[in-house]
């Protein structure tokens, strides 16, 4: 099963860039659809984007759409989230997960990571 590590998040102010990173463990990375998904204090974890294992379908929420842009470098078992016009109400712990249906939805994917946390200040 593969393993998942996040890096990238950090503190910005509001309208600022973050390039989030997820790295994964084990030789069949491009086998697994990918998504981010974020946790707000005191909020559900919520869909933010993803991408099906070969990287030619993507997927955003409509608060992000726009503003990130997910991709993947099978090559380096790594999946990105770049981050532009931050706002205040982006902050939250972002987590990668991987499963084997392209989908929005948390049950579809079995692995996550730890999360980065991303705070974006006003």
């Amino acid at each position: 099963q593969v393993q998942l590590v996040e890096s990238g998040g950090g503190l910005v102010q509001a309208g600022g860039s973050l390039r989030l990173s997820c790295t994964a463990s084990g030789r069949t990375f491009s086998t697994y659809a990918m998504g981010w998904f974020r946790q707000a204090p005191g909020k559900e974890r919520e869909f933010v984007a993803h991408i099906s294992g070969r990287g030619g379908s993507t997927g955003y929420a409509d608060s992000v759409k726009g503003r990130f842009t997910i991709s993947r470098d099978n090559a380096k078992n790594t999946m990105y989230l770049q981050m532009h016009s931050l706002k205040p109400e982006d902050t939250a712990v972002y987590v990668c997960a991987a499963g084997n249906l392209f989908s929005r939805s948390t049950s579809a994917y079995n692995t996550w990571g730890q999360g980065t946390q991303v705070t974006v200040s006003s």
